[in-house]
């Protein structure tokens, strides 16, 4: 698991696209692109209202062709109502948890040959 809480940034198309960190990931859609950056820092007060993210990367060498390793993954992780967004890039898959359950997610994933 990496250190550093991230946020997930949506700037719609058409709009300005300057951040102020050096975006880990950049997707664009027609509505827009989203960046997946480390978050700024949190004022206090400020923690429950934004979505900060925790990113686990899977100590798997995998390819881009494997079938069901994200599946298996996913599905531990909703077996405990934590959400989870994936991104797969070319030599590891990365998962993307809420912050807050971060520990958690480490350990439905621990346990997925058990």
């Amino acid at each position: 698991m990496h250190e550093a809480p991230l946020e997930f940034v949506h700037v719609p198309t058409g709009h300005d696209s300057k951040l102020h960190a050096e975006p880990l990931m950049m997707f664009r859609e027609r509505e827009g692109t989203t960046f997946i950056v480390a978050a700024s820092p949190i004022a206090p007060g400020e923690e429950s209202g934004r979505l900060l993210w925790a990113q686990i990367t899977l100590d798997v060498q995998s390819s881009l062709s494997a079938v069901g390793m994200m599946a298996a993954a996913s599905a531990a992780l909703a077996a405990r109502g934590i959400a989870c967004n994936p991104v797969s890039a070319y030599l590891h898959d990365h998962l993307f948890v809420p912050w807050q359950r971060r520990a958690e997610a480490l350990d439905a994933l621990a346990h997925l040959d058990h």
